[in-house]
């Protein structure tokens, strides 16, 4: 029995999403202690929304190279030795005295955390067919979201019981452990029950300058690279540094309250995901969908600039969810490469689409906070800062929305031939 029609498949498929699970809400978690940290610590805003960027770059920067390793040399050791590395970063986060090893901890925590999303496509590549991964890959979504949700009420709480440090601290230790039985699900065990299984590279044959050149030159590569960059960035930098603070500072909330509300949003990632995925899958189109997903993201960021920065407050629990809604469904960006490049190249071409989502969001924390720190010293206004901080997820999601409008669409039931990935 092979691999795909083996049961440990689904073994080796919660293994993994568990660990996603974990490395996930390392993301987010952060931004729920963010006026904690800037009293403890005595820095700004603009410092803040670097601590967040500084994970978000080293992410972002990480993400061809892994595409590229992961591709060439298998996912399992890069995907073992990333939750371990998170861990430890983690663990350094709540053991931190100074700012210096705040940013030392967030760049360790963003090294494991980029080894994660492409190593988990390739991983469930490799242990599932075709039509299963097609339907398993919203769920892979759908549990970041799931990681997100973990991180603002649950996780609040048990910063509110044992504190902030020594619930970080938890959480490494849950990370390395993870690690470990990654260790016995992805390595120990299959060789036990697959001695002779090997995987072939064509990756290996392939000249990695000449790779690289033909998808920087390719259209649909950069298509999906600025799709994900309007539609993940501005949720998942803003959730992670400033939402918690907008919420308390602009609606008087407690954190508790806030995480909340935070929480609508990942309410509406968790539908998005597999909702999208499904409607793509009965129409066999991702374009039109995706359109539409992201034309509704942009309207809902516009709608903070029409209230001012101040929606009201029942407004601003939909438009939570709509965002979230929409984060949810960038799964579909995968389902395009899926369906546009040859399996051979879809480590890389995943990590540079996955590169054009965070980098906005290494951007907006940085660029938010900026803004928040000149009203609040020009007029201590802070509603004027924030809606003047929302023009940025606009231009974002309309970058987004011009990304998702150049993808040219492959009917799902074509299949890609060798030379698809390189179509100009």
């Amino acid at each position: 029995m092979d691999q795909q029609n083996s049961r440990f498949r689904w073994v080796v498929f919660v293994s993994v999403l568990f660990t996603y699970l974990f490395m996930s809400s390392q993301r987010t978690a952060p931004g729920l202690i963010t006026e904690q940290v800037m009293r403890d610590f005595q820095v700004s805003a603009t410092t803040i929304g670097l601590l967040t960027s500084m994970q978000f770059f080293v992410y972002t920067s990480l993400q061809i190279p892994m595409g590229i390793l992961a591709d060439r040399f298998g996912p399992n050791f890069f995907l073992i030795i990333g939750a371990i590395i998170t861990g430890v970063g983690t663990i350094l986060y709540s053991l931190g005295t100074h700012e210096f090893v705040l940013f030392f901890a967030r760049i360790l925590t963003g090294i494991g955390d980029a080894t994660i999303w492409v190593n988990l496509v390739l991983i469930l590549s490799q242990w599932f067919k075709v039509k299963e991964f097609v339907r398993l890959i919203g769920f892979a979504g759908m549990t970041g979201s799931l990681g997100f949700l973990l991180a603002t009420v649950p996780f609040s709480a048990w910063i509110d019981l044992l504190g902030w440090r020594a619930a970080f601290f938890s959480a490494g230790i849950a990370l390395c452990l993870s690690g470990i039985l990654l260790y016995f699900v992805l390595v120990k065990k299959p060789r036990q029950l697959f001695p002779t299984a090997s995987v072939q590279d064509e990756f290996q044959r392939q000249n990695i300058l000449l790779l690289l050149k033909r998808i920087f030159v390719n259209r649909q590569a950069w298509a999906l690279f600025f799709c994900h960059f309007g539609v993940v960035g501005g949720y998942v930098g803003f959730i992670s540094s400033w939402a918690v603070p907008y919420g308390m500072n602009m609606y008087d909330l407690t954190r508790s309250d806030a995480s909340q509300l935070i929480m609508v949003g990942l309410v509406g990632a968790l539908i998005g995901a597999p909702l999208t995925s499904w409607i793509s899958s009965r129409l066999e189109t991702i374009k039109g969908p995706y359109v539409m997903v992201h034309f509704i993201v942009f309207t809902s960021w516009s709608a903070f600039l029409f209230f001012k920065g101040n929606p009201p407050f029942f407004m601003l629990i939909l438009l939570f969810f709509i965002i979230g809604f929409g984060f949810g469904a960038s799964a579909l960006t995968f389902a395009v490469v899926r369906q546009s490049f040859p399996m051979r190249e879809s480590g890389l071409v995943s990590g540079f689409a996955n590169t054009g989502g965070f980098l906005s969001a290494v951007l907006l924390p940085v660029i938010f906070g900026k803004v928040l720190d000149h009203f609040q010293s020009v007029s201590g206004n802070m509603t004027e800062g924030y809606f003047y901080g929302f023009i940025i997820p606009v231009i974002f999601s309309l970058i987004g929305l011009f990304g998702v409008s150049s993808i040219k669409e492959m009917r799902q039931t074509e299949s890609v031939k060798p030379e698809s990935s390189r179509l100009n």
